[in-house]
């Protein structure tokens, strides 16, 4: 007696792509969607970081911009509470090659796919990364749109034009969007370590007034490390209110956009407070700042620097130094100032990674050297800045 098979009326499940980057150019990359349901336009760039994807996303930095992790594994240490670099994420979107699995650590708290969501930061996993990544090689950083939708439809003609409708970042002043809107003196904790995790600062020696053009978190307790109250303001706070704060230094943060457009109202501030001969130190776009202040010109880059393993040789004490880069402009070498000195240049692409004024404590690199997690060779900039508002107090009271 033959026995009857049942008929399988299951149906087959299909894996759809319910995520999509399309590029300005009309190049699509299929994918899955991750984080957050929606459709968002920025510049893709790529980042070559192993670790650190939370502070990468929640970077200030990456406002307007469209993160590609070129290492495949994200989200495999999850995220917390601790390790934000910004109060609010700026980041327009992150694409990943591989799913994000369960997380291992002892500090995580939240799935990253969750802490996305949250955030509303709309995400794609699943595409061949590395090709998006050899295309921003050769083409440079594109304008881009990802979009995720659950039911996998969606408009590319509609994508397309998002994309080349949008301005990108030349001549774009991002850092009026991310800055505070209202002053603030930091009362946060000194850098993370092992065993006691984050600890508050409870001395001040020096008063340093950090102009925040989208400032990260690590940076401020670099400063509570050194014994430092920081001053928080504004991009646009006035000189008059800046030296009613009686500094001992000025720091001029990190921050996202054309540092020419940011330049407008922030170079007159500069040249005023350097007039003061107050010490200065600037990193990233407040390197770029400063350059412009000092008579220098920026430029947008075809590629950006973006990695926790750039080298970059300290030329005043002939070192090489490993650091965190996050940037897509850079200060012009050609026809530079006499009164500027090159203190350090990029190892990849030779170009300026530091500069200092030769009569004044002024000074400021292209990278960061409060990076955490990274690299850890540069933090001498914090105690070299400290040293100088030192010298300078002491020339004040003799």
């Amino acid at each position: 007696m033959k026995k009857k098979h049942k008929k399988n009326n299951s149906k087959k499940i299909l894996k759809i792509n319910t995520g999509v980057l399309v590029l300005e150019n009309k190049t699509v990359f299929k994918g899955i969607g991750i984080g957050y349901q929606g459709t968002t336009t920025g510049e893709v760039c790529f980042n070559t970081s192993l670790t650190g994807y939370q502070e990468i996303i929640s970077d200030p930095s990456y406002a307007g911009q469209i993160i590609n992790f070129t290492f495949p594994h994200i989200g495999n240490v999850g995220t917390n509470k601790e390790d934000h670099e910004s109060d609010k994420i700026w980041t327009r979107g992150v694409i990943l090659n591989s799913e994000i699995t369960s997380p291992s650590n002892y500090r995580s708290l939240i799935n990253l796919d969750i802490w996305l969501k949250k955030h509303k930061i709309v995400g794609l996993t699943g595409l061949d990364t590395r090709s998006l990544t050899n295309f921003i090689r050769d083409k440079g950083a594109p304008k881009g749109t990802i979009s995720f939708s659950k039911y996998g439809k969606f408009n590319i003609n509609k994508l397309i034009n998002l994309s080349n409708r949008w301005t990108g970042l030349n001549n774009l002043d991002l850092a009026e969007q991310v800055t505070t809107k209202k002053n603030y003196v930091w009362h946060g904790f000194k850098t993370w370590k092992k065993e006691e995790g984050y600890r508050k600062s409870k001395k001040t020696f020096f008063n340093v007034v950090a102009i925040d053009y989208g400032i990260k978190k690590n940076i401020l307790r670099y400063f509570s490390d050194f014994n430092c109250k920081v001053n928080i303001v504004s991009c646009k706070t006035s000189v008059e209110k800046i030296l009613k704060l009686k500094p001992n230094g000025i720091f001029l943060s990190n921050g996202p956009g054309d540092p020419a457009a940011t330049g407008k109202y922030a170079v007159p501030i500069i040249k005023d407070l350097i007039k003061k001969n107050l010490p200065i130190f600037g990193i990233c776009l407040g390197h770029q700042i400063l350059g412009l202040a000092l008579g220098a010109k920026t430029k947008k880059m075809k590629l950006g620097h973006r990695g926790a393993n750039h080298p970059v040789k300290n030329l005043i004490e002939n070192k090489v130094e490993i650091t965190s880069q996050n940037h897509g402009f850079e200060i012009v070498k050609e026809n530079l100032p006499k009164n500027i000195q090159i203190t350090h240049t990029s190892l990849f692409d030779n170009s300026i990674e530091g500069i200092k004024l030769k009569n004044k404590p002024v000074f400021s690199v292209q990278y960061h050297p409060e990076s955490n997690p990274g690299p850890q060779d540069s933090v001498y900039l914090f105690k070299n800045f400290i040293t100088s508002m030192s010298q300078n107090a002491k020339k004040k009271r003799s």
